[in-house]
């Protein structure tokens, strides 16, 4: 939502889920009960340069930016073991969104009972199709094999099949391609994807359909495709200037790839049509000094086009033949070069992915493969969990889909990858960002012996809470600037 700097924010009518609110001036008063309150655990507060206080709560996703005028007085109710009141005034809108709460109230069991509804959810499907498990290029830190081609006919009718059986009983669906390459597999998406959206359009299902692709299949044509079938999410990674990603994402045959990936994604953004684009940078020690004016280039071309965001990571060690040779960051240097990079991307007009307008919300950063109604598909019919995993480990295996669409489950390894973490562990239960993670960043990393992976937020909240406001600041810099 974007306003001129003359609008005030009306703060007790907007979802906690908006942009984050800017008080301007004091919440009116009623005739209420006088209670005891007290802060919420769930509470971030950073001071900006000018004084303001900015405020998230990780259990209710809400975020408020008050001057510097109000910040003791916001503070003092913060900081008291009690405060005696009604829900009027400060306390009222301090509650409303979720910085105090009642004295006794038990938000640990709040948050169970939410987690529970999230997670244990029968209405809700979420599959993703690995359309094809081939690729036509031969990323340098790529982990995949490429054993498998196109998605075999008798699974699409299976995945038909199992999904026609269900739909009666679901409210949402969400359906995600992945490969390899998933358009190199376009005929099972163009057999499954109009499947998908017909069914759930004549049933009243919620739908959400997405795409991870290197791009270079990303054509006006297959793009218009897709975005009548609903699959509006779209993430293309493009790891720098022509040079540098040429170097890392090359085509199997080993010639350059970044120009015509680039001419895809300017002819998607012509497009009218609302979608989500998600621009994936993955840096190492050699390409990352070299971001800042392919940030700029980005900056002139999709800044300030609320559709696009970027993703910054570095690249890591994912089990491929080629790790030995690959030049990763340390994870000092990693967290230095997201930090400045993050500031690149803001003051380019570009959206972060990781901005906590989204990634903060309640289960943003419970990993799909956590999830017991999430599944990967692969091209011959075995359900996995998690993408990076695949079928090269045996736990990652989950079962697989028979041709007359009947899922048959591990259920030992599907316990594995779902139990909720949180509940035996005394570190989880205590953290502010339990909500966020849920306990569930990465069960992956459990494979590999480390009991409670943390999401790097965890590290980084208050630089995140600070960058997020950076953001809000700017979007409505930018507008005050056109009205």
């Amino acid at each position: 939502m974007s306003i001129g700097m003359s609008e005030k924010f009306n703060i007790l009518e907007r979802s906690p889920h908006d942009d984050c609110h800017q008080v301007e001036e004091a919440p009116s008063r009623g005739e209420v009960e006088t209670l005891h309150w007290t802060a919420s655990r769930f509470n971030v507060q950073v001071t900006t340069e000018d004084g303001q206080l900015v405020l998230w709560n990780t259990l209710s996703s809400s975020i408020s930016v008050f001057p510097s005028s109000q910040r003791e007085k916001v503070k003092a109710l913060l900081t008291r073991r009690i405060t005696e009141g009604k829900a009027e005034g400060w306390i009222g809108y301090l509650h409303k969104r979720g910085f105090i709460i009642k004295v006794g109230t038990d938000e640990y069991r709040k948050f169970q009972y939410e987690f529970g509804k999230r997670h244990y959810n029968t209405d809700s499907l979420e599959l993703m199709l690995l359309s094809s498990e081939d690729c036509n290029f031969r990323c340098e830190y790529c982990y995949e094999k490429f054993a498998r081609g196109t998605m075999k006919p008798w699974v699409r009718d299976a995945i038909k099949k199992f999904v026609g059986r269900h739909l009666d009983g679901l409210r949402t669906m969400r359906l995600s391609w992945f490969g390899g390459e998933p358009l190199y597999g376009f005929e099972a998406i163009a057999d499954l994807a109009p499947f998908f959206h017909q069914a759930a359009a004549e049933r009243g299902i919620e739908f959400a359909a997405g795409i991870t692709t290197n791009g270079y299949l990303l054509t006006p044509e297959v793009a218009e495709k897709l975005l009548s079938w609903r699959t509006t999410n779209i993430q293309v990674t493009i790891d720098g200037s022509p040079d540098d990603h040429d170097r890392l994402r090359h085509t199997r045959t080993g010639g350059g790839s970044f120009l015509r990936i680039y001419e895809n994604l300017l002819a998607l953004k012509k497009r009218r049509e609302n979608f989500n684009l998600v621009i994936r940078i993955n840096f190492d020690h050699e390409s990352h000094p070299h971001l800042n004016g392919f940030i700029d280039s980005l900056g002139r071309d999709f800044g300030n086009d609320s559709r696009v965001k970027m993703l910054l990571r570095s690249v890591g060690r994912w089990g491929g033949d080629n790790d030995q040779n690959l030049q990763v960051c340390g994870i000092e240097e990693e967290e230095s070069v997201v930090e400045r990079l993050t500031e690149h991307v803001r003051k380019n007009g570009l959206g972060n992915f990781d901005d906590l307008r989204s990634a903060g919300r309640v289960g943003a950063l419970a990993c799909y493969a956590a999830r017991p109604n999430h599944f990967i598909v692969g091209a011959d019919g075995k359900l996995m969990k998690c993408t990076v995993a695949l079928d090269t480990h045996d736990a990652n295996i989950v079962g697989k889909i028979t041709p007359d669409g009947e899922m048959k489950l591990d259920e030992e390894k599907m316990a594995f990858w779902t139990e909720p973490m949180f509940s035996g562990s005394k570190k989880c239960k205590q953290c502010v960002i339990l909500p966020v993670c849920q306990g569930l960043a990465c069960p992956y990393e459990r494979l590999h012996g480390v009991e409670n992976p943390c999401p790097p937020l965890r590290g980084k909240v208050k630089k995140s809470l600070a960058w997020t406001h950076k953001a809000c600041s700017d979007k409505v810099n930018r507008s005050a600037e056109v009205t």
